[in-house]
């Protein structure tokens, strides 16, 4: 069997989410101009990981970086808090800004395209945002709660189109006040429309489960973000924390029915781009983390496969990206199979993290 190509796949698909996204501008004129350089970026981005790809490196086009472990919110089910990567106490030996501007500067040079900041909420670390906004090579969906989104931060992200605020909610008011908390439906509404009403551009990012699946793929709900000016949904696989929260993880029926109204969506063609988490598996040869379509960096430094398997044996605080894509924990990962296991949830790694347990512990007895 022919050997799947994850860098072909991973260069035709972000065409094919750039393609969207200018058609998603419309009219915007601080958009379009934005889009269409950010188009030309990543031709640039694209040829230079295929120069390395042809060298046996292989580069990831996303990172995820969480750059804060602070949150304002107790959602129902955050993984990051199960995790202990989210808490109440005073964050303790987190990146500084400059220490994350030269991430982002890496990564850039490296040809990773789009760059996710999360948290935590991340927009408790301005600094840090800041320090994105200059790298407009480079596109920041910031995943937020969107509670901090006033004149202050909207006036910094009408500035700097490269920085795209990407709105957590759950489906109603009733389905992400349950999760949130009360009244965080109305106040995330209330930010989508004043972005909308100064021509500033947003996505929602909505995690999937078992009770909301129907409700947030369906037109209703859809064109109700899109009147609000929502240019793109990114849907997330709810990832079971708990064997508790087992039931809220989708199955192999809600995932083919998730394929399927994904799909119908993109054809509608209404002005809005659609992305999964972590999508078609099959049809990508198996979960990309780990470095095959992306990786991860902790508020500490550390370099992990997935925010959903919280495990690292190198920091780029004593070295560079691209010596941390040479992890010998992502290396173990992608040679021993387990990114194509079958799972329960949003993440193979997190099913298997017993596994992913034992190479760790291998690796710090040698």
């Amino acid at each position: 069997m022919k050997e799947f190509d994850i860098h072909s796949y991973m260069v035709k698909g972000i065409s094919h989410i750039v393609r969207d996204a200018l058609f998603a501008a419309g009219k915007n004129a601080k958009e379009l101009k934005y889009m269409t350089s950010f188009a030309k970026a990543t031709e640039r981005a694209a040829a230079k990981r295929t120069e390395l790809e042809a060298q046996g490196e292989h580069i990831p086009p996303f990172l995820i970086a969480s750059i804060t472990s602070s949150c304002n919110l107790h959602c129902a089910g955050c993984y990051s808090r199960a995790n202990n990567a989210c808490t109440d106490c005073a964050p303790k030996n987190q990146l500084s800004a400059e220490e994350w501007d030269k991430i982002f500067t890496e990564a850039e040079e490296l040809g990773i395209s789009f760059i996710l900041l999360a948290g935590g909420e991340p927009m408790i670390r301005r600094d840090v945002i800041e320090k994105a906004a200059s790298h407009d090579g480079i596109l920041f969906p910031i995943f937020t709660n969107g509670t901090f989104l006033g004149e202050k931060y909207t006036e910094l992200l009408d500035a700097h189109r490269n920085l795209l605020p990407v709105i957590s909610i759950e489906g109603d008011e009733k389905s992400t006040d349950e999760r949130r908390g009360s009244g965080v439906y109305r106040k995330v509404t209330s930010a989508m429309e004043s972005l909308n009403a100064k021509g500033m551009a947003f996505g929602a990012s909505i995690t999937v489960t078992t009770e909301n699946v129907r409700e947030v793929y369906s037109d209703e709900y859809v064109d109700g973000l899109h009147k609000m000016g929502c240019k793109a949904i990114i849907y997330v696989e709810f990832v079971p924390v708990t064997d508790e929260s087992a039931e809220l993880a989708p199955g192999d029926e809600e995932r083919a029915f998730m394929q399927k109204e994904l799909a119908r969506l993109r054809g509608r063609n209404i002005g809005m781009v659609f992305v999964a988490f972590p999508g078609d598996e099959k049809g990508t040869g198996g979960c990309i983390a780990a470095g095959r379509g992306f990786f991860h960096i902790n508020s500490h430094g550390g370099a992990e496969p997935c925010p959903f398997s919280p495990y690292s044996d190198i920091n780029v605080k004593d070295t560079s990206v691209r010596e941390a894509l040479k992890s010998p924990l992502f290396y173990a990962i992608n040679t021993e199979g387990l990114l194509l296991d079958d799972h329960v949830g949003g993440c193979t790694l997190y099913t298997n993290r017993e596994r992913v347990e034992e190479i760790i512990n291998k690796e710090r007895k040698q």
